[in-house]
């Protein structure tokens, strides 16, 4: 996949994020690589599983692996509702759906507002962001959907330490 958000700067143009929440916080991914926004659907465990993998489920005849966001954060799992986006991968990459709080519209954003990662970050969240943009509400940080594979994120090494009990909680 090519850095669309760096496409959309390099001519100047807006960039459209579809705008995610967990809690109170706001992410953005650029709307040409969401392939579609499910609504509440329940993922079903895998066995030994890392805790950032909340399961699978059930997708247009096809099973896909649910990322849980919250659980990447180091958050407690949510008992509300939630949405699953879905991410197609190109050439081998996998398909795979990340479990949010929320799904908002599409946000319009300048390039010029776009600002890296500060250097005092943690490395798990140096990991899976990718700068924020500074909007008149607040931030929104960017995410890539490339960093958030589960292949990606198992290569990383940085989340399988998260400590969370799987058992019984529901997303």
């Amino acid at each position: 996949m090519k850095d669309t958000a760096q496409t959309g700067a390099a001519a100047g143009e807006p960039v459209s994020l579809c705008s995610l929440r967990i809690g109170t916080a706001l992410f953005g991914i650029d709307t040409r690589q969401v392939r579609e926004v499910l609504g509440m659907a329940a993922p079903r465990p895998v066995p030994l599983a890392p805790p950032y993998i909340a399961g699978i489920v059930p997708y247009r005849g096809d099973v896909l692996t649910a990322v849980c966001f919250r659980a990447l954060l180091g958050l407690e799992r949510g008992t509300g509702t939630s949405c699953i986006l879905v991410f197609d991968g190109e050439r081998d990459e996998e398909r795979f759906g990340l479990i949010v709080d929320g799904v908002g519209g599409v946000v319009a954003v300048e390039p010029s507002a776009f600002e890296a990662n500060p250097s005092g970050l943690d490395a798990r969240s140096m990991e899976i962001f990718d700068g924020a943009y500074k909007l008149p509400t607040g931030l929104m940080v960017r995410l890539d959907p490339r960093k958030l594979r589960p292949a990606y994120l198992a290569q990383s090494g940085l989340f399988g330490a998260l400590k969370q009990e799987r058992q019984g909680v529901q997303i």
